[in-house]
């Protein structure tokens, strides 16, 4: 897959594009601020469709590749919406064998399940882990099939409802008949904050934790973390790497064995391969630190 992020989109768009996707601006300003850039050669639509999602760019995994089986589960949220919904990914060839594998919970961005998620649900089960995704916006329908509308659905979500929403299915996947009791939970964005949170929130539950570009849990509940974790960051992701420090003197004070990358000259949503802030080399060597850090954490 072609690196996306083309030269000529000034690091400004991406920047814009990162406040406008976490309700920072509207699209209206975001619209008009990319209008004002001076890019030979570049319309602002071309400009603004690169800066967008493609979903048809996404798929690393088939939903028909005969290696995996997917389907999907609802599990009760008392404390939450009262339901959740995800989409669950394992290896085809468990069939019915009694051998038990360990489980990922993977956790979408603040846009509902989209298929980029999905796919990297599907990504997760070719790896040998049982994967659950769940949907945030289950409650209201579900993922809407655009990411605009998506967005500004799980805005209007309660914040404590949706943390107990994955607080449960993170609970729902641990006790998965086919699973080992290892849990680990990857997230993306908001899934990067879910991710962080879940490590300090449950950390009985929890076994290990890759956050990407993720803000971390409140203050008081960090020193409940039990689980490593592998914290992923983008060099030029200004807002999530402005709460690094002070997250990090926090780990070590209370002795969390942790990793960090930071992945040079690439943006926040660098493994998103959907969108022109796509970094390949970047992406895959994220996955792969991702993929050996669970089997690391999460196997025997």
């Amino acid at each position: 897959m072609q690196n996306l992020k083309q030269p000529q989109i000034p690091q400004e768009a991406f920047d814009w594009y990162d406040e406008y996707a976490h309700g920072f601006i509207d699209r209206r300003t975001f619209i008009t601020r990319l209008g004002k850039l001076g890019v030979a050669g570049l319309t602002m639509g071309m400009v603004s469709s690169a800066l967008m999602p493609d979903y048809a760019l996404a798929e690393q995994v088939s939903f028909n590749d005969k290696a995996i089986k997917a389907s999907y589960r609802e599990f009760d949220s008392p404390k939450g919406h009262g339901k959740g919904r995800g989409y669950l990914v394992m290896p085809a060839e468990m069939g019915d064998k009694a051998a038990k594998l360990p489980m990922v919970l993977v956790v979408h961005e603040n846009r509902g399940l989209n298929p980029y998620v999905k796919d990297v649900a599907r990504r997760v089960a070719k790896a040998g882990f049982i994967a659950f995704a769940p949907d945030i916006l289950y409650s209201l329908g579900g993922y809407p099939g655009n990411d605009d509308e998506g967005r500004a659905m799980q805005k209007s979500l309660d914040k404590a409802k949706v943390e107990q929403d994955f607080i449960a299915a993170a609970n729902f996947l641990k006790k998965h008949q086919k699973g080992s009791g290892k849990l680990g939970v990857v997230g993306f964005c908001f899934g990067g904050y879910i991710s962080n949170m879940l490590a300090a929130a449950i950390p009985d539950v929890i076994n290990a934790a890759v956050p990407f570009y993720g803000t971390p849990a409140k203050a008081e509940i960090i020193a409940q973390i039990k689980a490593p974790l592998m914290l992923q960051f983008g060099e030029l992701d200004k807002r999530v790497n402005a709460t690094w420090p002070d997250y990090e003197k926090a780990l070590k004070a209370n002795k969390v064995n942790y990793q960090a990358f930071v992945y040079p000259e690439v943006n926040h949503g660098f493994h998103n391969d959907s969108t022109a802030r796509y970094n390949e080399k970047a992406a895959e060597l994220a996955w792969s630190r991702t993929i050996e850090f669970f089997k690391k954490h999460l196997d025997g």
